[in-house]
């Protein structure tokens, strides 16, 4: 079956090939229906998990005996982080997140990253995206692609609006400019995101209603 990155959790992982020997596999777990996404690069064996949200034993399933070389949190709610301090027992992984939310994670953070840097995955690169607003360092991560980019949004983005900026109008505003600037601005319509709970869309699905999601406040 092709992938439609529709998961529930205690069901199985969905799978896609994003780049040629480069394998995500989308995985909910957790009270709060989180995504953790694992990218395996078949030639260097190399893996990366974004949000090692919650269920330890599913995601260490997930890695398998392959190796781990890093876990980048997306931002520091708990329920993106609950497994992280096992996973990265078992594994040996770096951690990596944003200084700015940082101190909240139940375990140091070996490589802090900032916008604009890369994170390497064998041959390929992750780009970081500072997105301000739901927390002081949500982070995106870009990997660009030849025919489709591929965006891991965490909770800045999702269909149907940018991430809970719970009534502050100068989050939001904060928020949507970078979402906007740093997002919509700079990538094409096919590009396909994957945000920290729920389905995945594309930029050109929600590019329409950004004005709608300012005019609304939220």
């Amino acid at each position: 079956m092709s992938y439609t990155g529709d998961v529930t959790v205690g069901g199985p992982a969905d799978t896609r090939e994003v780049l040629p020997g480069l394998v995500l596999r989308k995985l909910a777990v957790g009270p709060y229906d989180n995504n953790a996404y694992l990218l395996h690069d078949r030639e260097s064996g190399d893996q990366i998990l974004i949000d090692a949200a919650a269920e330890p034993a599913r995601l260490l399933e997930l890695v398998g005996d392959r190796p781990l070389s890093r876990v980048v949190t997306t931002h520091r709610h708990q329920d993106h982080w609950q497994a992280l301090e096992d996973v990265v027992r078992e594994t040996g992984a770096a951690t990596l997140a944003h200084p700015h939310d940082a101190e909240p994670l139940p375990v140091p953070v070996t490589t802090p990253v900032e916008h604009g840097d890369v994170i390497p995955l064998g041959a390929h690169r992750l780009e970081v995206i500072h997105l301000r607003g739901h927390t002081p360092g949500s982070i995106a991560l870009l990997l660009r692609a030849p025919d489709r980019p591929h965006l891991f949004t965490g909770d800045s983005l999702f269909p149907g609006g940018v991430g809970n900026t719970w009534g502050d109008s100068a989050l939001f505003e904060q928020l949507l400019a970078d979402v906007t600037e740093r997002v919509f601005d700079r990538l094409p319509d096919n590009t396909w995101f994957y945000p920290g709970h729920g389905r995945d869309s594309t930029l050109g699905q929600e590019r329409p209603a950004v004005p709608s999601w300012r005019e609304r406040g939220w």
